[in-house]
């Protein structure tokens, strides 16, 4: 699985739109992580008074902020994870079981670290914490918790980092397209696929591909309207200049061009220095 700019090379390393989207999800995390906190703590709250349970509200808050900081010192090692499993060439099944394995030092590090919070605050109000008293193995009752925390946080991580690669690839441009009118149908060529467009009295035939199109326009409209791609080898003819392959001078001066299809075109002295500097110049 492949990673891109954003998920390895910092902060430094994104671009513009992918610095923005890191924002707008750590923002939105933290928006939500705080809901989800004010949420747990008002219930609790609720439930012990309804149950006559002699628990204070700051109590309650402090086992839930408590929690949540416990996990946040995790959330860097978790985008790591997640990175780095990205980049691996592994199987699902080798994934799950590095997940599944790192479930267990997250969970006690989780643990470790709310309930050092919780008894320092309490040994500082003159008080004692008792993690999860009446609860048969705590441990393991905290760990089934702990479990589907540490997977919401890590496909947070991995959809994080598939959005954020995916801002570092530039949008697909849409290619340019040159009407042209022949007869009763309108094709939508392609410019970069024109090879060549001649004057034909009151029109013009464009060469795309092995197919020649009669255009009812003159051919400097046509030549004003495809830009710079092309140049003017003769009074007659315009050629893409990447479609140019070969290009031979005479002692005259006047000079022939091949294009990529085969087709031969005379070209005048009168443009052959633009032309030709610009062909070698490609060429080198």
């Amino acid at each position: 699985m492949a990673t891109g700019t954003g998920t390895s090379g910092g902060w430094r390393g994104m671009n513009g739109a992918q610095q923005r989207l890191a924002l707008l999800f750590g923002a939105g995390f933290v928006v939500i992580l705080g809901v989800i906190t004010v949420a747990n703590a008002t219930s609790m709250v609720s439930d012990f008074a309804a149950a006559h349970v002699p628990v204070t509200a700051a109590h309650v808050w402090l086992w839930e902020v408590s929690s949540v900081i416990a996990w946040l010192t995790e959330l860097p090692l978790i985008w790591w994870m997640v990175m780095r499993l990205r980049r691996a060439v592994l199987p699902w099944w080798g994934v799950a079981l590095i997940v599944a394995g790192a479930t267990v030092p997250a969970s006690l590090w989780h643990i470790g670290l709310m309930v050092a919070i919780r008894v320092a605050t309490y040994a500082a109000e003159g008080g004692q914490y008792r993690f999860m008293v009446g609860v048969q193995n705590p441990l393991l009752y905290e760990y089934r918790k702990d479990v589907g925390t540490f997977l919401q946080f890590s496909s947070i991580a991995l959809v994080a980092q598939w959005l954020i690669v995916r801002a570092a690839i530039p949008p697909a441009e849409t290619p340019r397209l040159l009407a042209v009118n022949d007869g009763a149908v309108t094709h939508h060529v392609p410019i970069d696929e024109i090879e060549r467009v001649s004057a034909a009295g009151n029109y013009v035939e464009i060469g795309w591909g092995p197919r020649t199109l009669l255009h009812r326009a003159t051919l400097s409209a046509v030549e004003a309207e495809l830009g710079a791609a092309f140049a003017r080898i003769h009074r007659s003819h315009l050629v893409r200049r990447e479609a140019i392959r070969r290009i031979e001078t005479d002692r005259s001066g006047d000079f022939t061009v091949q294009i990529s299809g085969g087709t031969q075109l005379r070209g005048s002295r009168r443009y052959r220095d633009g032309v030709e500097a610009r062909y070698k110049g490609d060429e080198a």
